[in-house]
Formats: structure tokens, sequence, C-alpha cells
């Protein structure tokens, strides 16, 4: 009998559509065909690849639609915004195509009399990719386009709230008049999905997801058996990313960037704005103006043109935000916003009413932890030395923003901070020509950049000796 999941779409709670599981006769053909597909894909040349990767973007831009409707129902995203993750996963495939030849070229060290020495990148192998729901595109095409550019085979697994992202991916390699085997999807549960982690033909895993997901994956790698045991895996991992208003700030620019940081995709997205420290000089126009555009928010079903903030994905996460905040209120925070002036916030709908706070501290799990919804708290900083402090206090290191209009100051700032990318004046935002990367919890490793094409190449040395 054929194992089926359903979608429940955090829209009105209906079951949006079923899927089919692989079945381990599906798997084991799929991870068969990758191994076999790699020998031939590892000798394609560049030009080739990357007229795929064009290809494949051409197809996306046909199904822009449909791809849009199947966000807005799968996980919430209101629908004036759906088709922006669409140009931006366009923009980054064709980014890293743009890049993939120089990037992957042979390294020649200075010469040598009588020697011919050079470095190749040689492929992995088969690439694992795990996705999860917040940006279904945006995350799995950090890592797989990338890896085929670099001559890799790609199986997707994609969240089970998001299959259909996977869905449209293989479309468009079809599309494309990919190499069979090269790029395929499988649908699994957590059970399966660590199966195929042991596997022996699977060479490198890309995963994007909870701290306590990497962990996992990390331990079940080290458990392997087998010729392949000692593979690596990139992580992207959890984030509490902060924000600092220094007293130089344009404020009413800070106040409108930050708060789209902080609620944009319902507070869902992995770089979003989760806690935000402002100079006492400015912290009162600063948090009035904060507030006011918090308010301008519309919550509703995101299939209405005039909705701004969708439903978060799921009631379970839902439930965890709203218990983050009353703890945070029974300690003391203060809400700037009423909830019950939002008729769509309910307590037994995945619906939440934007919320900032204020007189909060770091002993309180809203600003302690990754809270992934549409709230954040301010606190007032008397100093850089003091905002520094409380930027670092954290176990994540994924973004920060520093608002300020002093650049030889931000860079100061941004050289004490721990975190992978550091924002001035802008946040919530990847360029595909940096490196995506985080410190300490948020993972490790790298996607994007030409420093993304390392994790998922080998370096190989020549060294040829031409007299003799």
């Amino acid at each position: 009998m054929k194992k089926r999941f359903d979608v429940i779409s955090p829209v009105d709670g209906s079951r949006y559509l079923t899927m089919e599981e692989s079945n381990p006769a599906q798997i084991a053909r799929a991870i068969d065909r990758a191994a076999h597909a790699k020998k031939r894909w590892k000798h394609s040349s560049m030009a080739d690849r990357i007229a795929v990767v064009e290809a494949f973007t051409e197809s996306l831009v046909s199904q822009k639609a449909e791809i849009a409707t199947s966000l807005t129902m799968c996980m919430g995203r209101p629908s004036q915004f759906a088709e922006g993750e669409v140009n931006g996963t366009i923009d980054r495939a064709l980014y890293m195509a743009g890049i993939a030849e120089q990037s992957l070229s042979d390294i020649e060290p200075t010469p040598k009399d009588g020697f011919k020495r050079y470095i190749k990148r040689e492929p992995l192998g088969v690439v694992f990719v795990l996705s999860p729901w917040n940006y279904p595109y945006l995350t799995a095409v950090n890592a797989v386009i990338p890896a085929i550019l670099a001559g890799n085979t790609v199986l997707l697994k994609h969240s089970d709230q998001t299959p259909l992202a996977a869905e449209h991916f293989k479309t468009a390699f079809e599309h494309a008049g990919l190499d069979e085997g090269v790029f395929q999807i499988l649908h699994m549960d957590h059970e399966t999905t660590g199966q195929v982690l042991g596997d022996d033909c699977i060479d490198f895993v890309a995963f994007t997801g909870s701290d306590a997901g990497g962990a996992a994956i990390t331990s079940a790698l080290a458990q392997r058996r087998g010729r392949n045991r000692f593979i690596g895996a990139g992580l992207e991992l959890g984030g509490n990313d902060p924000a600092y208003v220094r007293p130089d700030a344009n404020i009413e620019h800070a106040a409108v960037n930050v708060i789209e940081g902080a609620l944009f995709n319902s507070g869902q997205s992995c770089c979003g704005i989760e806690r935000i420290y402002v100079h006492r000089d400015i912290s009162e126009q600063f948090i009035h103006q904060a507030v006011a555009e918090a308010k301008k928010y519309r919550l509703d079903d995101p299939r209405k043109e005039t909705t701004t903030l969708g439903p978060v994905v799921r009631q379970k996460n839902a439930d965890s935000i709203r218990a983050q905040l009353t703890l945070a209120l029974e300690a003391g925070a203060h809400p700037h916003i009423d909830a019950a002036t939002y008729g769509a916030d309910r307590a037994d709908t995945p619906y939440l009413a934007p919320q900032i706070l204020t007189q909060v501290d770091h002993t309180m799990a809203v600003m302690a932890n990754e809270t992934f919804g549409p709230c954040v708290g301010i606190m007032t900083v008397d100093s850089d030395e003091a905002a520094i402090k409380l930027m670092n206090d954290t176990p994540y290191g994924l973004t920060a923003s520093l608002w300020t209009q002093d650049v030889e100051a931000a860079e100061q700032l941004a050289s004490e901070i721990d975190a992978g990318t550091i924002f001035m004046n802008r946040c919530d935002y990847l360029d595909p020509a940096l490196a995506w990367t985080g410190v300490k919890n948020s993972g490790r490793g790298t996607t994007l950049s030409s420093i993304g094409f390392e994790n998922l190449t080998r370096p190989k040395s020549y060294h040829l000796r031409t007299e003799v």
C-alpha cells in the first residue's frame, strides 16, 4: 500500500493536496541513477551545464503564477509577495551560472621549470539537498544550482509542507533537457531520510533548517559505515539576528526597514530581525515610528490583494509563538500593539497580529531564542559597546544589521560582531555575490558566491614532472 501525506493549508485549514511518498524501490533506483549519472555529468562541459541552468530559469518563469499560488496556499505568504521568490531564485541561479566558469577553473601556482602543476576542482559526486518550507525555492536553489554547475548530481528532499517546490524544480530541469539521473526528487518522512543519509552513495549533504535538525544530521553522518563514512555537510541552521540603531541613523529609514525585516513572511525568515537595540538618544522617536510602521501591516487571508501579513505556517508554530509572547508579558514586557484590534488574530488559528515589545531582556525567550514569528523586542542601550555585547549574547550568528550614516564606524563595529553577514542600512537580504554562511549554532559551510563552489568540490592536485 502506498504511503501518502497531506499538506494542510494555513490559509483556511483545508487539505490543499495529498502527495505520495517515495517507496523503497523508488528511492533505491533514484540513488543508483544518481551514482551512475555522476560519472557522466562530471565530464560534461561547462557550456552545457550553464545552458541547462539558463533553460531551468526559463521554465521557472513559465511556472511563476502556479508557483505563487502554491506558496500562498502551502505556507501562507500573501499573494502580492509570492512571485518575488521566483524572481530571487532566478537571479541567484543566473548569477551562479555567470561566475561558474571562472570560479571552477584550474588553479595554477607560480610556474616552476620542469614541472606542470595545477589544482583541479573535482565534483564530490551525489549531493543530498534537504530544504525547508519558509523559502522553499530560495533555500533549495542555493545548493542545487551550484552543485549541478560544479558537476555533481543532486537528490532533493523538500519539506512535507512545500513538496510542490521540489516538483516545480523537477519540471524545470526536465524542460531544460538535463541528463537522466542528474537531478531527482524524493518525498520522504524523517525516518526514511535518515536511512538515505546513511547510504554509501551519498557524498555530501546540504541542509537548511533548525539547529536541532543540524545536530541530528551530524550525528547520523558520524555513524555511517562503509567507504564514504567521512562525508561533508553544509548546514544553514537557526538564527536570532539583531539590529542596532545608532544615534546618527536615519530614523524613518531604519524604522521602515527594520520592521519589514522583522515582519515580512510573518517573521519566518532565516535572517529576519529577531531583536532590536536602539541608542537611548533616539529610542523614544524610533519606537514611536517602529510601532506606527508595524500597525500598517494588514493581517488577513493571504489570497486578498490588500493583505500584507498572512498566517504562520502551522497551528503548532502559532502556539509556540503565542507561548513566548505570554511568558514575556508575564515577566514584565510591555506590548505596543493590541492584538484584539486584528479580527483575524484568534488563538485557534495560525493568524497572529504583529507585536512589538519593550521592557524586554535576555532572560526572556522572545529575545534569547529564535521566535520565527511576527513579533520583535526592542531594548535601549547607552553605547555602541553595550549594543555589541548584547548582539553577541546569543548561541547564533547568521546576520546582524547596523543602522548608521557612519560607514567607518559600521566597519569597525562589524569586526566585533559574531555573524556571517553584517549589513549596514539594510537587512533580511541575500546577495548571491557574497558568501552566505553562519557562525556558532547558525551552522557551517558556505553557499553562493565563488566561495560557495568550494563546499561542493574537492581539490585535486596535478604534479607533473616534464623534464626527466
